[in-house]
């Protein structure tokens, strides 16, 4: 464990940080889910909902630096190919 103060409060700080993009990321990885789920069921109007949702989520995480663009895009675009191909 740290013993200098600033070490100690970098380390909290670090561990807060941590824990939030943790649950940005499961936000995330359940809003791809649920894109690739209404895909399979074949529900076209929920899978276009579902997709401005993860969209929105992937474009936000990006400003706030969770993820890079690339993936974000990568992500949107493989997204946007399942919701067409029904």
């Amino acid at each position: 464990m740290a013993n200098m103060k600033q070490q100690i409060k970098r380390y909290k700080n670090d561990n807060k940080k941590r824990a939030k993009n943790a649950s940005y990321k499961s936000a995330l990885k359940t809003a791809i889910k649920n894109v690739r789920a209404e895909v399979e069921a074949g529900n076209k109007e929920a899978a276009e909902k579902a997709l401005v949702i993860a969209s929105s989520k992937l474009d936000s995480y990006v400003n706030k630096g969770i993820h890079h663009k690339n993936y974000a895009i990568r992500q949107k675009s493989k997204l946007a190919k399942l919701v067409n191909s029904i």
